[in-house]
């Protein structure tokens, strides 16, 4: 009699629980998985904070001749109520700004309202390089704004879809108009929007446009919409992300690294970019020598102090879309001589696994697997569904975002910290929350990582580096 083969078993596998969110009450109560049921229930994090937020937040306009009433429309329109089309599960009714927010808004008046040139479409037609064209004309706009400084908060952008031959630039040309007046609009200080035609002004879910548009608005003009609840205040997260800058001298030409700082209550939440020469190069990816590194995390730890009357975090968090290098790991710890836990993440999309909910035998499930699902391959490397299944936030009835495809887990690589590599998921899991450029309950990556490759995106457009930090929402 032989013996039958023993069933193949894998670890066990972990579904973390979703993270909560804070917002405005003071009541410890004041949580919500869902940001916008929370935003509902509670009003925005900032509500009541002492100077948190202007108010009315007055709002300028860059139009095409003859359409500033358009946006002035949809300014009204953001006051009233919409109930919605679409993702009905998750998207709650838009009541209007003021009762969202708690604040009132509105134009800033016709003292900061600037058309563009009536023959800018034909301009844009005949030009050799559309984009340049185009760019010129909106850097010129926001150079008269700049006269009105005091008498505005955030800048609407009106975009014609006529000149979509200049939002991007030609082949071989990576110009981005988007991160370009993101990157001109930063050296200035001036939050800018940009509405576009097919989108903010014609798309069918005005719910979905409205509460977009309002969180949008609201964090620009320096409000806090939500922050992350039950994570320890002492750690500071930081982001790693790197950009290579065409048409600029060698020195400086590559690579910029750029890096984000934040708490768990969103302080601090900056951008940093640092302009390093003699970097090396492994395949397409780059890597920071040890004082390259040093400079850059240190510059990180001065934004941290700056917010927090000069403490020093008790913990960083540091994530990278590629590996540490030794040389990188000694660059983070000389920078944080007196921090006792520093915790270096690589965050890899591409893991190639993908994960299937049975839960009977022969019975796959109508959905992907839970989000929060955690598998650990090995002590230090685990991977994390960041994307999947979330009852959570659809009344116990299953939701997923992204509406189709079998959504592939990240790995988590760590190359120095200590600790459970569960608590390191649900960590990253929270930081999937803290992006307050959208309406939905999360993205695939950690906010860290989101927010510094944006910065890596408009450091391209950059023409020079100053040395100095930039608020997260002028770069939005």
């Amino acid at each position: 009699m032989t013996e039958s083969p023993q069933p193949f078993h894998l670890p066990g596998y972990a579904v973390l629980q979703e993270q909560e969110l804070r917002f405005g009450a003071e009541d410890s109560k004041a949580v919500d998985p869902h940001p916008l049921q929370g935003l509902l229930r509670f009003g925005p994090y900032s509500r009541d904070k002492l100077a948190a937020i202007a108010d009315p937040i007055r709002v300028a306009i860059i139009a095409p001749a003859g359409q500033v009433e358009r946006v002035n429309d949809l300014l009204r329109e953001l006051q009233q109520s919409h109930q919605p089309r679409e993702r009905r599960q998750y998207l709650p009714g838009f009541p209007g700004f003021s009762k969202v927010f708690h604040v009132n808004m509105g134009p800033a008046g016709p003292q900061a309202n600037v058309e563009l040139p009536a023959d800018l479409t034909e301009q844009i037609r005949r030009a050799e390089k559309p984009h340049l064209k185009l760019a010129e004309a909106l850097q010129h706009a926001l150079r008269a704004l700049r006269h009105q400084r005091d008498a505005f908060d955030v800048v609407y952008i009106l975009l014609d879809k006529a000149w979509e031959p200049g939002f991007f630039g030609g082949d071989g040309d990576d110009f981005n108009l988007h991160d370009y007046v993101k990157a001109i609009a930063a050296f200035d200080g001036i939050p800018t929007q940009f509405l576009n035609e097919d989108r903010s002004l014609a798309y069918h879910c005005r719910a979905s446009v409205m509460w977009r548009l309002g969180i949008a608005l609201y964090t620009k003009a320096g409000g806090v919409p939500w922050v992350l609840a039950n994570i320890d205040p002492g750690t500071a997260y930081i982001g790693i992300d790197y950009a290579l800058r065409p048409n600029t001298d060698a020195d400086s030409k590559f690579a910029i690294c750029c890096s984000q700082v934040f708490d768990a209550e969103g302080s601090g939440l900056e951008f940093v970019a640092y302009e390093a020469s003699g970097v090396r190069m492994f395949g397409k990816n780059p890597f920071l020598h040890r004082d390259q590194m040093m400079k850059v995390m240190a510059r990180s730890l001065a934004v941290y102090q700056r917010k927090h009357n000069g403490a020093v975090p008790s913990r960083i968090v540091v994530h990278k879309n590629t590996e540490f290098k030794p040389y990188e790991i000694d660059g983070v710890f000389d920078a944080f001589p007196n921090t006792d836990n520093i915790e270096l993440v690589h965050v890899q999309q591409n893991s190639g696994w993908r994960g299937v909910y049975i839960p009977k035998p022969q019975q796959p499930n109508g959905y992907p697997c839970l989000r929060g699902s955690a598998f650990q391959l090995g002590q230090h490397t685990s991977l994390l569904w960041t994307q999947g299944d979330l009852p959570a936030v659809a009344n116990g009835k299953s939701y997923f975002k992204e509406g189709k495809g079998t959504p592939e887990p990240l790995i988590l690589n760590r190359y120095a910290g200590r600790g459970a590599m569960d608590d390191l998921c649900k960590e990253t899991l929270a930081l999937t929350k803290m992006d307050w450029n959208n309406d939905g309950p999360y993205d695939r990556m950690p906010v860290t990582l989101n927010f510094a490759g944006s910065l890596a995106s408009v450091v391209k457009q950059m023409p020079k580096l100053e040395p100095h930090s930039y608020p997260v929402r002028l770069l939005m």
